[in-house]
């Protein structure tokens, strides 16, 4: 038995013969190559665009591995040399009673970059298979992604201020760790990787049968 009522087709802007710009969205038709409003290059599709996703996702993942394995603070007492992890640092925050900090630590260094690790790869591979999440949810999780974004260096923030503060010469100072560095790359390149992602492309996918709700 047929659906009593069937989805109706998206209309995008390149079928209606015009394009956006990418940097302050004003529509111009498909033939104008420069916006005159910012000067910035229009492009109707970036087909090149999942190269650059990819290739950045790729790195920004090879990147956090060593950000988890190596120490992100240090800190050297007179008799001794603390080194904590990620993780480290969040288990022995909980042990002072410091839960509210351990668990921003937690989902800001731990969660959300693995969460948008997952949704980039989810929505590049959905534009090319069949997925049962709607165009409409895919292009929210995009949104999401993209403004989360930022909010991933809040663990860098802390080891700065600590790093700024904790000097008090031979008796106690607080030092970033390689690990520091890691974590920064991989925010970047994650980053990079989601504003690379052109997501006209999900609404394309209608077109040509791809990446279309199972049923």
């Amino acid at each position: 038995m047929e659906r009593a009522e069937q989805p109706k087709e998206t209309i995008t802007a390149k079928d209606l013969g015009v394009v956006a710009c990418t940097r302050c969205m004003q529509v111009w038709p498909q033939e104008v190559r420069v916006c005159a409003r910012c000067g910035h290059r229009l492009v109707l599709r970036d087909h090149k665009s999942q190269q650059k996703v990819w290739a950045l996702w790729l790195v920004g993942l090879i990147c956090y591995i060593p950000a988890n394995l190596y120490p992100m603070l240090q800190t050297r007492t007179l008799f001794s040399v603390d080194n904590s992890t990620i993780v480290g640092g969040a288990i022995e925050l909980i042990e002072y009673d410091s839960y509210g900090v351990a668990i921003i630590i937690l989902i800001a260094s731990v969660m959300i970059p693995v969460a948008k690790f997952l949704a980039i790869a989810f929505l590049s591979i959905s534009i090319t298979r069949p997925t049962t999440m709607s165009k409409n949810q895919r292009q929210l999780l995009y949104e999401v992604v993209e403004y989360i974004g930022r909010w991933s260096m809040i663990d860098i923030f802390v080891v700065a201020i600590l790093s700024s503060l904790v000097q008090l010469n031979v008796l106690v100072a607080i030092n970033p760790g390689p690990a520091s560095l890691f974590f920064a790359l991989s925010v970047i390149f994650t980053m990079l990787s989601a504003q690379a992602f052109d997501s006209r492309l999900i609404w394309d996918a209608q077109h040509n049968g791809k990446g279309q709700p199972k049923e």
